[in-house]
């Protein structure tokens, strides 16, 4: 058979793989990363996968329904997420009325919603709920095959009018049986449209474990579609893909490594470093990590050739990051980003306002907190409530939600919006905050010089005046200057 995985077109351009799916404010566009790898897994077999990303090519409706029909897919899969959903269910009834093929959604939102989603449109046949490398392959091979449905873990679909679900697949523990995603992303992809404002350009985004332990409740990966059991690749296959990297895909500047939480095991994370060093690889990488990673750690990881590590220090305020299960404490990342700084490692200190608590007083807090650590670059977000979270379940029995459909997901800008309306701070409130504390911070000269300081490279400058460039035009937009 012939399958089809699709980042669908959009209103914007969004990246529907990123824990924060909107039009970013500095030109990041995420690889689809999902779709690649049951693409790789589908490679393996004697079915005929085509990836297509027509977010990243540009395309509207037409013209991928267009080139979908060239194909003529037997199914289509296709990645959704909060915000594009109503969106995508109308392209979805689109390409119906020009295609016979099974259409099957996949992705955050619909794992969390699965019920919903199929009321919402009869042109979905199925949805595969959370990791579904293996399910789409194991659906083909049913589907062609006339055999049982009910045997196939992790879907859900309609019978005789009923909505069925089966039941969950298990977590995939075997990564290293996993296809180089790497390898996906060159067959079809161009690696020069992705950009990651935080990255050197051009980067490739991989992963080297899934699931995070980890009990943050606004997190929606772990909680809708990866799981929070700790699972990871062999050091020595992660690094045998930065050695394919390496060699087959030179253009590459930088490596991002995607997992939720690349230091959850320290000791592995050391192993990783030491096979990076004795290859002699030569790489440049990022990792998203955690405030708790120790100086001989951080240390390694430097001379394996970390840059940046991306940190969620979320509050200043200790009962905010209680009530939000971070299970870290300020006194831990003040330390951390003490040794991270001495080491000459990058910070990128992300931030969230409006979480469960805060206050225009605890809000200050946190932007003092991120003063006094100075970060090299940070980022002030509204705390948005997705789907499938304990967050979102929270803010709806409190009624705190405001948003009344998921197109409202999405400001006309096409970043998320403030949806979440407090007695005490209003929705309003913390989208303003949100941009006067981006505009506090980087107008601080104490990180001004710090930045002029810290990034004498022109790779460093290019970088930093191409993510500048994009929130300049991003502030205009708001009519904030």
């Amino acid at each position: 058979m012939r399958i089809l995985l699709l980042n669908p077109p959009f209103r914007f351009k969004m990246s529907r793989g990123s824990r924060w799916p909107e039009l970013t404010k500095s030109g990041t566009l995420y690889y689809p990363f999902w779709l690649a790898h049951a693409t790789g897994v589908l490679m393996k077999t004697d079915h005929k996968p085509l990836l297509i990303d027509a977010v990243a090519r540009g395309w509207g409706v037409s013209k991928t329904i267009d080139e979908i029909v060239k194909f003529n897919p037997n199914m289509v899969v296709i990645e959704t997420t909060t915000p594009s959903i109503a969106y995508d269910l109308k392209f979805v009834e689109e390409l119906k009325k020009n295609l016979d093929a099974k259409i099957v959604l996949v992705g955050t939102h619909v794992s969390a919603l699965p019920q919903e989603t199929l009321k919402m449109s009869d042109s979905v046949d199925f949805i595969a709920r959370k990791e579904y490398d293996y399910t789409i392959p194991e659906l083909v091979d049913y589907l062609e095959n006339g055999k049982d449905l009910t045997e196939v873990l992790g879907i859900s679909y309609r019978k005789n009018k009923k909505i069925i679900h089966n039941k969950d697949r298990q977590f995939i523990k075997d990564l290293d049986a996993l296809p180089f995603v790497s390898k996906v992303y060159k067959k079809f992809l161009n690696v020069g449209d992705y950009r990651y404002a935080l990255a050197k350009h051009p980067m490739i985004q991989i992963w080297s474990s899934r699931g995070c332990p980890n009990m943050c409740t606004f997190c929606q990966f772990p909680q809708t579609l990866s799981g929070r059991i700790f699972r990871t690749r062999s050091p020595e296959n992660f690094v045998d893909e930065l050695e394919w990297i390496k060699e087959n895909l030179p253009q590459i500047k930088e490596v991002f490594i995607e997992d939720d939480t690349f230091s959850v095991d320290k000791k592995r994370v050391m192993k990783i470093c030491e096979l990076i060093k004795e290859r002699n690889l030569d790489l440049v990488w990022s990792c998203n990590a955690r405030a708790d990673i120790p100086f001989d750690v951080l240390k390694n990881m430097k001379e394996a050739g970390c840059r940046m590590l991306i940190i969620g220090y979320e509050s200043g305020n200790d009962e905010i990051l209680r009530n939000i299960k971070k299970g870290m404490t300020t006194k831990q990342a003040k330390k951390f980003t003490k040794d991270a700084k001495k080491l000459g490692l990058k910070i990128f200190g992300c931030f969230m306002i409006g979480l469960p608590g805060d206050t225009k007083e605890t809000i200050e807090q946190t932007f003092q907190f991120a003063r006094e650590l100075n970060p090299d670059m940070v980022f002030f977000q509204q705390a948005v409530p997705f789907p499938g979270t304990e967050f979102y379940e929270w803010c709806k029995r409190n009624d705190y939600l405001v948003a009344k459909n998921w197109d409202d997901w999405l400001d006309k800008n096409g970043q998320l919006a403030s949806i979440v309306n407090y007695p005490n701070l209003t929705n309003e409130e913390i989208k303003r905050l949100r941009d006067e504390l981006m505009i506090r911070f980087y107008s601080s000269p104490k990180w001004m010089i710090q930045s002029l300081l810290h990034n004498m490279n022109l790779d460093e400058i290019v970088r930093l005046a191409n993510a500048a460039k994009g929130y300049l035009s991003y502030l205009l937009k708001r009519n904030k200057i």
